[in-house]
Protein backbone atom coordinates (compact mmCIF):
# COMPACT_ATOMS: atom_id res chain seq x y z
CA UNK A 1 0.00 0.00 0.00
CA UNK A 2 1.41 3.44 -0.91
CA UNK A 3 1.29 6.71 0.75
CA UNK A 4 -0.62 8.89 -1.73
CA UNK A 5 -0.52 12.44 0.00
CA UNK A 6 -2.99 13.59 -2.84
CA UNK A 7 -5.88 11.27 -1.53
CA UNK A 8 -4.95 13.26 2.19
CA UNK A 9 -6.84 16.13 0.05
CA UNK A 10 -10.24 14.18 -1.39
CA UNK A 11 -13.47 15.28 -0.08
CA UNK A 12 -14.99 12.64 2.54
CA UNK A 13 -17.92 12.36 -0.28
CA UNK A 14 -15.63 10.97 -3.19
CA UNK A 15 -13.97 8.45 -0.66
CA UNK A 16 -15.21 4.96 -0.64
CA UNK A 17 -16.20 5.62 2.75
CA UNK A 18 -18.07 7.89 2.12
CA UNK A 19 -19.75 7.23 -0.90
CA UNK A 20 -20.78 3.91 1.20
CA UNK A 21 -22.45 6.17 3.84
CA UNK A 22 -24.27 8.00 1.35
CA UNK A 23 -25.56 4.61 -0.40
CA UNK A 24 -26.45 3.23 2.97
CA UNK A 25 -28.45 6.59 3.83
CA UNK A 26 -30.45 6.27 0.75
CA UNK A 27 -31.14 2.94 1.36
CA UNK A 28 -32.29 4.10 4.81
CA UNK A 29 -29.72 2.73 6.98
CA UNK A 30 -27.42 6.18 9.06
CA UNK A 31 -24.31 4.20 8.57
CA UNK A 32 -21.59 1.89 7.50
CA UNK A 33 -20.48 1.01 10.98
CA UNK A 34 -24.31 0.30 12.05
CA UNK A 35 -24.75 -1.97 8.88
CA UNK A 36 -21.48 -3.07 9.57
CA UNK A 37 -21.78 -3.62 13.73
CA UNK A 38 -25.21 -5.65 12.86
CA UNK A 39 -24.50 -7.47 10.12
CA UNK A 40 -21.01 -8.35 11.47
CA UNK A 41 -21.71 -9.23 14.89
CA UNK A 42 -25.10 -11.21 14.52
CA UNK A 43 -24.17 -14.80 15.33
CA UNK A 44 -22.90 -13.02 18.51
CA UNK A 45 -26.00 -11.10 19.38
CA UNK A 46 -28.57 -13.61 18.77
CA UNK A 47 -26.61 -16.68 19.66
CA UNK A 48 -25.27 -19.50 16.82
CA UNK A 49 -29.00 -21.48 17.51
CA UNK A 50 -31.02 -18.32 16.37
CA UNK A 51 -28.38 -17.29 13.69
CA UNK A 52 -28.57 -20.52 11.56
CA UNK A 53 -32.53 -19.79 11.51
CA UNK A 54 -32.75 -16.37 10.90
CA UNK A 55 -30.60 -13.59 9.18
CA UNK A 56 -30.73 -9.41 9.11
CA UNK A 57 -31.86 -8.75 5.60
CA UNK A 58 -31.83 -4.46 5.72
CA UNK A 59 -31.25 -1.62 8.13
CA UNK A 60 -34.01 0.36 7.83
CA UNK A 61 -34.10 3.75 9.91
CA UNK A 62 -34.70 2.28 13.32
CA UNK A 63 -36.35 -1.21 12.20
CA UNK A 64 -34.34 -3.89 11.58
CA UNK A 65 -35.70 -6.14 8.70
CA UNK A 66 -34.55 -10.07 9.90
CA UNK A 67 -35.84 -13.12 7.36
CA UNK A 68 -36.59 -16.07 9.10
CA UNK A 69 -36.61 -19.58 7.49
CA UNK A 70 -40.04 -21.37 9.48
CA UNK A 71 -42.76 -19.53 10.79
CA UNK A 72 -41.94 -20.53 14.39
CA UNK A 73 -38.92 -18.67 14.00
CA UNK A 74 -40.98 -15.54 13.55
CA UNK A 75 -42.84 -15.84 16.65
CA UNK A 76 -39.34 -16.77 18.90
CA UNK A 77 -38.34 -13.35 17.25
CA UNK A 78 -41.19 -11.04 18.27
CA UNK A 79 -40.53 -12.41 21.61
CA UNK A 80 -36.88 -11.38 21.60
CA UNK A 81 -37.45 -8.20 19.93
CA UNK A 82 -37.48 -6.11 23.20
CA UNK A 83 -34.26 -6.82 24.35
CA UNK A 84 -32.57 -7.47 21.35
CA UNK A 85 -33.25 -3.99 19.82
CA UNK A 86 -31.55 -3.21 23.43
CA UNK A 87 -28.57 -4.88 22.63
CA UNK A 88 -28.27 -3.91 18.80
CA UNK A 89 -28.63 0.01 19.89
CA UNK A 90 -26.19 -0.07 22.20
CA UNK A 91 -23.75 -2.05 19.65
CA UNK A 92 -24.27 0.65 16.53
CA UNK A 93 -24.65 4.08 16.40
CA UNK A 94 -28.46 3.36 14.96
CA UNK A 95 -31.03 3.38 17.90
CA UNK A 96 -32.89 -0.07 16.44
CA UNK A 97 -37.21 -0.04 17.97
CA UNK A 98 -38.16 -2.42 16.38
CA UNK A 99 -37.88 -5.89 13.79
CA UNK A 100 -39.51 -6.30 11.04
CA UNK A 101 -39.84 -9.82 10.57
CA UNK A 102 -40.31 -12.23 7.29
CA UNK A 103 -40.88 -15.79 6.80
CA UNK A 104 -38.62 -17.00 3.60
CA UNK A 105 -40.78 -18.77 0.69
CA UNK A 106 -39.66 -21.83 0.31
Amino acid sequence: MTNDPRRDDLPPSTTLQGQLSRLLASLGSDDAASVRGVFGAWAELVGDAVAEHVQPVKLDRSALVVEVDDPHWATEMRFLEASLCEKISRLTTTPVTSLEVRVKRR
